[in-house]
């Protein structure tokens, strides 16, 4: 986070506080240690579990001609990054190639904008709707100048008497099989050069483990990624256990913290003797969030606004200081009215057929018309073309009442309920009731241990 996440993004400042939050815990460290052996830096030093977070810190080459004559101006993505937030490196050529289309491609191409470079260019393989990058991050690129070129395949760095020149590349378009799988196909036109004074190399990452020996009992596959237990996250080794990116290969975050957290489990039952599977049950709860005969204690309004767009500093401000924060927030107002804009997805309808009379004023103030009292059907697809609205988003669940007094259904389409609570207000028997869903998923145990 800290060497591949730039400041613009990420500030230092929040970055310490939110790390600090966990060192104050009273955890002991080591930083600034080198470890160039598992075998004899770790396992010999006889810990109960030790836990691998090493991330995917190896980023991928591309091995086209003129790589290797290029070098001093051709740069790995995750490496340069790092090299920047470290202040190994203070300026770029002001004519740079982005390669890739993902996240870290949006990092270095908004951070060379910083370092000195005027002609940015991200070019990357795929169409640009299907570029990894996450759609807000392409919008950033684009307001601070930088254009994506889709559909262009590197097949050569140009290099003239040791300078690197730029890059050649060959259209192509999309096409799908039957299958909807892609292939990249030449469109016939001639290649394309772009001129660069430096390149940067982000076309994904991998996962390296020179330091961990193959004799450990940890087994590796034909990509030498470990063996891990997707559920316990537990390796063949079984006091050795590997999470986030090192894992399974690079994805974000939020998903590198949930794992910390379920292998932490894993090493609490571990030590303490219990089957590793073995996970209590996180805390669920309902409640309801009336609050009066057409009170309630959440915002139920819908709205139609669009999404508000987060205010961010003058583009000369941030364009000329790497550290400069790009976000600045919503003001209070403006928090609050994009505040109003949730659906309220934790507050649920819930359905009580002993109340209910069957009066079907539910489904007549449904704005969405959700709700339908109908005869059952054996078959849910049937059920689903019975609805109002027939249900045609068989990923989504509907929910069936208990056969009620006349023998029909209550059948509530989730794709379509806003969650405004019109039907809670309007129903004379509170058949139908908001409440508000929580859940917390359960830490590791810190009580009594026994059973």
């Amino acid at each position: 986070m800290r060497s591949q996440i730039p400041s613009f993004r990420l500030p230092e400042t929040v970055l310490d506080e939110e790390v600090n939050y966990i060192l104050d815990l009273g955890i002991h460290t080591h930083f600034n240690q080198y470890v160039k052996s598992m075998k004899d830096e770790i396992l010999s030093k006889d810990y109960d579990a030790v836990f691998v977070g090493s991330g995917a810190p190896k980023g991928r080459d591309l091995e086209i001609p003129g790589r290797q004559e290029g070098a001093a101006n051709i740069h790995l993505g995750i490496n340069w990054l790092a090299s920047v937030a470290f202040e190994h490196t203070a300026k770029i050529g002001k004519k740079v190639i982005v390669l890739g289309g993902g996240n870290t491609a949006m990092d270095c191409c908004r951070t060379a904008r910083r370092l000195g470079g005027t002609q940015v260019k991200v070019v990357v393989r795929s169409p640009f709707a299907e570029m990894k990058a996450s759609p807000w991050e392409k919008e950033d690129a684009a307001h601070e100048d930088i254009p994506i070129i889709d559909n262009h395949v590197p097949k050569s760095f140009v290099v003239e008497n040791g300078v690197l020149k730029g890059m050649m590349f060959e259209k192509v378009h999309a096409t799908y099989d039957a299958a909807g799988k892609r292939k990249l196909v030449p469109t016939g036109e001639p290649d394309v050069f772009i001129e660069a004074d430096d390149v940067l190399i982000a076309v994904g990452q991998e996962n390296s483990f020179p330091w961990i020996e193959r004799d450990l009992g940890i087994e590796f596959d034909k990509w030498e990624m470990p063996t891990v237990n997707e559920k316990t996250h537990v390796s063949t080794n079984p006091k050795v256990f590997f999470g986030g990116d090192s894992a399974w290969g690079p994805k974000n975050v939020i998903t590198a913290v949930a794992h910390g957290h379920q292998a932490a489990v894993s090493i609490n039952n571990f030590c303490q003797g219990i089957y590793l599977n073995e996970r209590l049950a996180p805390m669920v709860n309902l409640h309801s969030a009336k609050m009066g005969i057409h009170e309630w204690s959440y915002d139920s309004e819908v709205t139609v606004d669009d999404r508000y767009v987060v205010p961010q500093a003058d583009k000369k401000l941030t364009l000329s200081n790497r550290k400069k924060e790009v976000e600045l927030g919503f003001d209070p107002l403006t928090g609050f009215k994009e505040a109003e804009r949730c659906l309220n997805c934790d507050v649920q309808t819930v359905f009580t057929e002993s109340k209910c009379i069957e009066c079907d004023a539910c489904m007549d103030v449904c704005p969405t018309a959700c709700i339908t009292f109908t005869e059952n059907a054996e078959e849910e697809s049937d059920l689903r073309n019975l609805l109002k609205m027939p249900a045609k988003n068989k990923t989504q669940d509907i929910y069936v009442s208990n056969t009620l007094a006349t023998k029909r259904v209550m059948v509530k389409d989730e794709n379509v309920c806003l969650h405004c609570g019109l039907c809670a207000e309007r129903c004379p028997t509170s058949a139908w009731d908001m409440q508000k869903f929580f859940y917390n998923v359960t830490k590791t145990h810190t009580g009594c241990q026994k059973h």
